[in-house]
């Protein structure tokens, strides 16, 4: 079983995130979910951006890296959105990354270094005609071609969040998909 930080998006740790988090354990993972907003959620994407924007970008990353526990056996990094550019950098630069879980972005690998690790197996999940996911195809698309453990599964529709059930952006079906490759993907690293 594997362990893995989960990194909500900017509307907060919602109940839909911790319900995401609680279907990976039902299936006998550990999961920890750290509280970046420190118990604030919000009701729009804008609303938790302008308070990003406030506390500092920076200062709210380095929260989600302070949270992030050690582990003899290494992690899993996975993020919504707002969480991947944690999960994307840690899965990059640690030693003990097992894997990475990008939902809803992804970032251009040149960021974090100049190739994505070998080692270090990662799905891509977004749906096609997300408006913030449109931005971030180009560079999942390179990571998925330049990686050999690297997948992309893009979902039909234009729901950005589709994977939290506590927004009106949740697709069940597709929900139920991303977490059919998820838990193989899991199963295998």
């Amino acid at each position: 079983m594997a362990e893995i930080v989960l990194y909500h998006h900017v509307q907060g740790l919602t109940d839909g995130v911790a319900a995401f988090a609680e279907e990976l354990r039902g299936s006998g993972h550990t999961v920890y979910v750290p509280d970046m907003f420190e118990g604030r959620t919000f009701g729009s994407i804008e609303e938790g951006f302008a308070y990003a924007g406030e506390a500092g970008f920076d200062t709210i990353r380095q929260r989600g890296v302070a949270a992030t526990p050690s582990s003899s056996s290494g992690l899993v990094y996975a993020g919504f959105s707002f969480g991947v550019a944690i999960a994307q950098r840690l899965a990059q630069t640690q030693d003990d990354a097992r894997g990475a879980l990008l939902i809803d972005a992804c970032l251009p690998v040149s960021e974090f270094g100049p190739a994505w690790p070998e080692s270090v197996p990662v799905q891509i999940h977004g749906k096609e005609d997300d408006e913030f996911f449109e931005e971030d195809l180009p560079a999942a698309r390179d990571l998925a071609d330049s990686a050999p453990s690297a997948e992309l599964f893009v979902y039909p529709g234009d729901q950005h969040l589709f994977a939290d059930s506590s927004l009106d952006s949740f697709d069940a079906g597709a929900t139920e998909l991303l977490l059919e490759r998820v838990r193989g993907f899991l199963a295998a690293v």
